[in-house]
Protein backbone atom coordinates (compact mmCIF):
# COMPACT_ATOMS: atom_id res chain seq x y z
CA UNK A 1 0.00 0.00 0.00
CA UNK A 2 1.36 3.19 -1.14
CA UNK A 3 0.96 6.51 1.07
CA UNK A 4 -0.29 9.73 -1.26
CA UNK A 5 0.38 12.97 -0.09
CA UNK A 6 -0.31 16.47 -2.17
CA UNK A 7 0.86 19.72 -0.95
CA UNK A 8 1.80 22.77 -2.01
CA UNK A 9 3.25 26.04 -0.08
CA UNK A 10 3.45 29.86 -1.37
CA UNK A 11 6.40 31.03 0.77
CA UNK A 12 9.73 33.28 -0.79
CA UNK A 13 12.44 30.84 -1.56
CA UNK A 14 15.87 32.84 -1.65
CA UNK A 15 18.04 29.24 -3.03
CA UNK A 16 15.31 26.77 -4.64
CA UNK A 17 18.62 24.89 -5.98
CA UNK A 18 20.14 24.04 -2.57
CA UNK A 19 16.41 22.86 -1.70
CA UNK A 20 16.32 20.49 -4.26
CA UNK A 21 20.37 19.18 -3.87
CA UNK A 22 18.93 18.48 -0.10
CA UNK A 23 15.49 16.59 -1.38
CA UNK A 24 17.36 14.64 -3.83
CA UNK A 25 20.47 13.94 -1.33
CA UNK A 26 17.59 12.52 0.71
CA UNK A 27 15.53 10.37 -1.40
CA UNK A 28 17.10 9.53 -4.63
CA UNK A 29 17.46 5.60 -4.32
CA UNK A 30 14.16 5.41 -1.76
CA UNK A 31 10.76 4.14 -2.31
CA UNK A 32 9.60 7.61 -3.16
CA UNK A 33 8.01 8.48 -6.31
CA UNK A 34 6.29 11.78 -7.87
CA UNK A 35 7.00 15.03 -8.49
CA UNK A 36 7.58 18.34 -6.69
CA UNK A 37 7.95 21.53 -8.20
CA UNK A 38 10.19 23.78 -6.37
CA UNK A 39 10.31 28.20 -7.40
CA UNK A 40 10.90 31.22 -5.63
CA UNK A 41 7.16 31.07 -4.80
CA UNK A 42 7.43 28.16 -3.39
CA UNK A 43 6.69 24.41 -3.45
CA UNK A 44 4.02 21.74 -5.07
CA UNK A 45 3.88 18.61 -5.65
CA UNK A 46 2.29 15.00 -4.89
CA UNK A 47 4.55 12.21 -3.82
CA UNK A 48 3.55 8.44 -3.56
CA UNK A 49 5.85 6.03 -0.80
CA UNK A 50 5.92 3.54 2.47
CA UNK A 51 4.10 5.48 5.44
CA UNK A 52 7.66 6.09 7.08
CA UNK A 53 9.15 7.85 3.61
CA UNK A 54 6.17 10.09 3.59
CA UNK A 55 6.72 11.23 7.17
CA UNK A 56 9.95 11.58 6.52
CA UNK A 57 9.44 13.84 3.26
CA UNK A 58 7.23 16.04 5.09
CA UNK A 59 9.42 16.07 8.22
CA UNK A 60 12.22 17.59 6.13
CA UNK A 61 9.50 19.89 4.20
CA UNK A 62 8.04 21.50 7.37
CA UNK A 63 11.86 21.86 8.23
CA UNK A 64 12.60 23.63 5.59
CA UNK A 65 9.63 25.67 3.88
CA UNK A 66 7.13 25.77 7.08
CA UNK A 67 4.57 22.59 5.43
CA UNK A 68 1.89 21.72 7.99
CA UNK A 69 0.60 18.86 8.37
CA UNK A 70 -2.64 19.56 8.50
CA UNK A 71 -2.21 21.53 4.97
CA UNK A 72 -1.58 17.81 2.99
CA UNK A 73 -3.90 15.73 1.29
CA UNK A 74 -3.30 11.99 2.23
CA UNK A 75 -4.78 9.13 -0.03
CA UNK A 76 -3.89 5.51 -0.45
CA UNK A 77 -2.98 3.37 -3.45
CA UNK A 78 -2.60 -0.04 -4.17
CA UNK A 79 -0.20 -0.05 -7.28
CA UNK A 80 2.70 2.45 -7.76
CA UNK A 81 1.03 5.85 -8.62
CA UNK A 82 3.80 7.17 -10.51
CA UNK A 83 7.20 5.85 -12.26
CA UNK A 84 9.60 7.59 -11.10
CA UNK A 85 10.96 10.00 -8.67
CA UNK A 86 11.34 14.13 -9.55
CA UNK A 87 11.96 17.38 -8.14
CA UNK A 88 12.02 20.16 -11.01
CA UNK A 89 13.36 23.92 -10.64
CA UNK A 90 10.00 26.06 -12.04
CA UNK A 91 10.02 29.69 -12.53
CA UNK A 92 6.53 29.71 -10.88
CA UNK A 93 5.27 26.38 -9.23
CA UNK A 94 1.41 27.04 -10.75
CA UNK A 95 1.70 29.25 -14.05
CA UNK A 96 -0.98 31.98 -14.86
CA UNK A 97 -0.24 33.02 -17.65
CA UNK A 98 -1.38 36.54 -18.82
CA UNK A 99 -1.85 38.17 -15.43
CA UNK A 100 0.00 38.89 -12.72
CA UNK A 101 -1.11 37.67 -9.42
CA UNK A 102 0.30 37.86 -6.15
CA UNK A 103 -0.23 34.74 -4.53
CA UNK A 104 0.26 35.53 -0.88
CA UNK A 105 -2.85 37.30 -1.11
CA UNK A 106 -5.74 34.45 -2.03
CA UNK A 107 -9.27 34.88 -1.18
CA UNK A 108 -11.50 33.76 1.95
CA UNK A 109 -10.44 29.81 3.02
CA UNK A 110 -13.60 27.59 3.27
CA UNK A 111 -12.77 24.48 5.45
CA UNK A 112 -14.09 21.33 4.01
CA UNK A 113 -16.66 20.72 6.48
CA UNK A 114 -18.00 24.05 5.87
CA UNK A 115 -18.43 23.87 2.10
CA UNK A 116 -21.91 22.50 1.66
CA UNK A 117 -23.50 25.42 3.32
CA UNK A 118 -21.55 27.52 0.75
CA UNK A 119 -23.03 25.76 -1.80
CA UNK A 120 -26.09 25.85 -0.64
CA UNK A 121 -26.11 29.58 -0.54
CA UNK A 122 -27.88 31.01 -3.72
CA UNK A 123 -26.23 33.98 -3.29
CA UNK A 124 -22.87 31.90 -4.38
CA UNK A 125 -21.53 31.82 -7.53
CA UNK A 126 -19.77 28.84 -7.52
CA UNK A 127 -17.34 28.21 -10.32
CA UNK A 128 -14.80 25.05 -10.73
CA UNK A 129 -11.71 26.14 -11.79
CA UNK A 130 -10.18 23.41 -13.52
CA UNK A 131 -9.99 22.03 -16.97
CA UNK A 132 -12.67 20.87 -18.92
CA UNK A 133 -11.16 17.37 -18.96
CA UNK A 134 -11.18 17.30 -15.34
CA UNK A 135 -14.67 18.68 -14.58
CA UNK A 136 -16.44 16.83 -17.45
CA UNK A 137 -15.57 13.55 -15.32
CA UNK A 138 -16.58 14.75 -11.91
CA UNK A 139 -17.72 18.22 -10.17
CA UNK A 140 -20.20 19.51 -7.46
CA UNK A 141 -24.05 19.71 -8.15
CA UNK A 142 -24.57 23.42 -9.53
CA UNK A 143 -21.27 24.64 -9.82
CA UNK A 144 -20.24 26.42 -12.84
CA UNK A 145 -17.83 24.76 -15.42
CA UNK A 146 -16.11 27.46 -17.30
CA UNK A 147 -14.63 25.59 -20.80
CA UNK A 148 -11.01 25.94 -19.90
CA UNK A 149 -8.64 24.36 -22.23
CA UNK A 150 -5.89 25.21 -19.81
CA UNK A 151 -5.59 27.31 -16.07
CA UNK A 152 -4.51 30.50 -18.10
CA UNK A 153 -7.98 30.88 -19.64
CA UNK A 154 -9.26 31.76 -16.44
CA UNK A 155 -8.29 35.28 -16.43
CA UNK A 156 -9.92 35.49 -20.06
CA UNK A 157 -13.36 34.09 -18.59
CA UNK A 158 -13.32 36.03 -15.82
CA UNK A 159 -13.28 39.43 -17.95
CA UNK A 160 -15.60 37.98 -20.26
CA UNK A 161 -17.99 36.53 -18.47
CA UNK A 162 -17.86 37.66 -15.16
CA UNK A 163 -19.08 41.29 -13.29
CA UNK A 164 -18.22 42.31 -9.83
CA UNK A 165 -21.38 44.21 -9.63
CA UNK A 166 -23.60 41.26 -10.38
CA UNK A 167 -21.15 38.62 -9.15
CA UNK A 168 -20.78 39.95 -5.62
CA UNK A 169 -19.68 36.78 -3.57
CA UNK A 170 -17.60 34.24 -5.71
CA UNK A 171 -16.76 30.44 -4.47
CA UNK A 172 -14.18 28.18 -5.94
CA UNK A 173 -12.54 24.98 -6.45
CA UNK A 174 -9.73 23.07 -7.76
CA UNK A 175 -8.11 19.77 -7.09
CA UNK A 176 -5.65 20.46 -4.30
CA UNK A 177 -6.81 24.25 -3.60
CA UNK A 178 -3.23 25.65 -5.38
CA UNK A 179 -4.84 27.05 -8.42
CA UNK A 180 -7.47 28.67 -6.60
CA UNK A 181 -5.07 30.18 -4.47
CA UNK A 182 -4.29 32.40 -7.53
CA UNK A 183 -7.64 32.45 -9.15
CA UNK A 184 -9.38 33.51 -6.19
CA UNK A 185 -6.11 36.58 -6.01
CA UNK A 186 -6.95 37.48 -9.23
CA UNK A 187 -10.59 37.69 -9.24
CA UNK A 188 -9.75 40.14 -5.94
CA UNK A 189 -7.65 42.36 -7.69
CA UNK A 190 -10.40 42.60 -10.78
CA UNK A 191 -12.81 43.87 -8.01
CA UNK A 192 -14.84 41.13 -7.23
CA UNK A 193 -15.76 42.00 -3.36
CA UNK A 194 -16.60 38.07 -1.71
CA UNK A 195 -14.49 35.36 -3.00
CA UNK A 196 -14.33 32.29 -1.29
CA UNK A 197 -12.18 29.02 -2.03
CA UNK A 198 -11.98 25.02 -0.81
CA UNK A 199 -9.14 25.16 1.36
CA UNK A 200 -7.39 22.21 0.20
CA UNK A 201 -9.64 21.79 -2.79
CA UNK A 202 -11.37 18.65 -3.91
CA UNK A 203 -8.58 16.22 -2.44
CA UNK A 204 -8.91 17.75 1.10
CA UNK A 205 -12.84 17.42 0.73
CA UNK A 206 -12.93 14.15 -0.31
CA UNK A 207 -10.74 13.03 2.94
CA UNK A 208 -12.65 15.03 5.36
CA UNK A 209 -16.66 14.61 4.25
CA UNK A 210 -18.68 11.46 5.06
CA UNK A 211 -20.07 10.19 1.80
CA UNK A 212 -23.60 10.77 2.92
CA UNK A 213 -22.90 14.38 3.46
CA UNK A 214 -20.98 14.43 0.44
CA UNK A 215 -22.05 16.80 -2.37
CA UNK A 216 -19.19 15.32 -4.80
CA UNK A 217 -20.91 13.90 -7.68
CA UNK A 218 -18.19 11.84 -10.08
CA UNK A 219 -14.81 10.85 -9.94
CA UNK A 220 -12.00 13.79 -8.95
CA UNK A 221 -9.46 14.14 -11.91
CA UNK A 222 -6.04 13.62 -11.10
CA UNK A 223 -2.71 13.89 -12.72
CA UNK A 224 -1.00 10.04 -11.77
CA UNK A 225 -1.32 6.67 -12.92
CA UNK A 226 -4.67 6.16 -10.79
CA UNK A 227 -6.54 8.54 -13.26
CA UNK A 228 -8.73 9.49 -10.77
CA UNK A 229 -10.07 9.20 -7.36
CA UNK A 230 -13.39 9.27 -5.22
CA UNK A 231 -14.67 9.08 -1.60
CA UNK A 232 -13.45 5.53 -1.77
CA UNK A 233 -9.43 6.49 -1.71
CA UNK A 234 -9.73 8.42 1.62
CA UNK A 235 -9.40 6.88 5.14
CA UNK A 236 -12.29 9.11 6.09
CA UNK A 237 -14.40 9.23 3.52
CA UNK A 238 -15.73 5.76 3.22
Amino acid sequence: MYTVAAYYRFLPLADPAGLREDLRAAFVGSDLLGTTLIAPEGVNGTMAGSAETIDRLLSLLGERVGLERGEVKFSTAETPPFRRLKFKLKREIITFRGAEVDPARPGKYVEAKEWNALLADPEVLVLDTRNTYESEMGSFAGAVKPPLETFSDFATYVKEQLDPERHRRVAMFCTGGIRCEKASAYMLQQGFPEVFHLKGGILKYLEEVPVEASKWDGECYIFDERVSVGHGDFADGE
